[in-house]
C-alpha cells in the first residue's frame, strides 16, 4: 500500500511513518518547506517519497495533493498534521484535510483528532473568515465531524478518527500523560489493517478501540453544514466518489 501522511517530520506523524516502512508499505512523507526534508532524511533514505506544502496556504495543499498523486495511487492518508494554537487552527486542523480529502482520492482516510474535541463548540459562525479564531478543541470536533460526512457521503472510502492520547510529543509537551509509543499505532493499523472492524467505516478510535464521540459528529446536518462551509471557503466541493 502507498500511504501518504502530513506533518511526517516529527513527532506522530514521523513515528507512524517508520512503523508503516518497516512493516514494508510504500510511504509518502510530507514536510512544510524543503528546509523541512532534511527532517526524513533517514525515511527517505529507506525508500519513502516526500511532498512538501505549507497546509496554511490553499495553493500550497492543491500543489501537494497533484505532487502526491503523480507518485501514483495513494492508497490511505493519514491526516497527521496539527497545531495548537496561533492563527492557522482552523487551515491547518480543519480546511487542509478537508481539500486533501477532496483532491486526493484515496480508500482510506484517517483524521488525527483529540480527546479534547468533546469540548469543542459545535459552532460554525465564523469559520468562513480564513482568520478566524477557533480553539484547538473547535478545531478537532470540526475535523471529527469531517471524517463522518466522509464516511456517509463516500461509502467505497473507509474514514476513521483517532484520539493518539496525551503523548509527550512536541505539540504535547513534556507533561503529557499517555504512552509515546502507543500513539501512532491506531492509525498505522487503520491505514492498513483488513480487520473487520477497521473495515467498517466511521469510528472514532483510541488505542484501537472504538469509543463514543461528542453528540455533534454524528449530527447528520452538521456535517452538511460544515462540508457547505468548508466549499464555499475553498471553492472546492467533496462529491461523491
Amino acid at each position: 500500500m502507498r500511504i501518504l501522511i502530513t506533518g511526517s517530520t516529527d513527532g506522530l506523524g514521523r513515528a507512524a511513518a517508520a512503523s508503516l516502512l518497516d512493516d514494508g508499505h510504500e510511504v509518502v512523507v510530507h514536510a512544510r518547506s524543503p528546509q523541512r526534508l532534511a527532517a526524513v532524511a533517514e525515511l527517505t533514505s529507506r525508500g519513502a517519497e516526500a511532498v512538501v506544502g505549507d497546509l496554511a496556504r490553499p495553493d500550497e495543499v492543491a500543489s501537494l495533493a497533484e505532487d502526491a498523486s503523480r507518485l501514483g495511487p495513494i492508497d490511505a492518508v493519514i491526516h497527521n498534521a496539527g497545531i495548537i494554537d496561533g492563527p492557522d487552527v482552523l487551515r491547518i486542523n480543519v480546511i487542509a484535510p478537508y481539500l486533501l480529502t477532496a483532491l486526493v482520492p484515496a480508500a482510506r482516510v484517517i483524521y488525527l483528532s483529540s480527546g479534547m474535541h468533546r469540548g469543542g463548540r459545535a459552532e460554525l459562525t465564523g469559520i468562513e473568515r480564513p482568520g478566524a479564531p477557533v480553539s484547538y478543541s473547535d478545531s478537532k470536533l470540526l475535523v471529527t465531524a469531517l471524517m463522518a460526512a466522509v464516511a456517509r457521503r463516500r461509502p467505497d472510502v473507509i474514514s476513521h478518527a483517532v484520539d493518539p492520547g496525551w503523548v509527550p510529543t512536541k505539540m504535547g509537551g513534556p507533561s503529557a500523560t499517555d504512552d509515546l509509543a502507543l500513539g501512532h499505532m491506531t492509525q498505522a493499523w487503520l491505514a492498513t489493517t483488513d480487520d473487520p472492524a477497521a473495515l467498517d467505516s466511521g469510528g472514532y478510535w483510541h488505542h484501537q478501540r472504538i469509543e463514543e464521540p461528542h453528540p455533534a459528529v454524528h449530527d447528520e446536518q452538521f456535517q452538511d453544514e460544515l462540508c457547505a462551509a468548508l466549499e464555499r471557503l475553498t471553492g472546492v466541493d467533496l462529491p461523491p466518489l
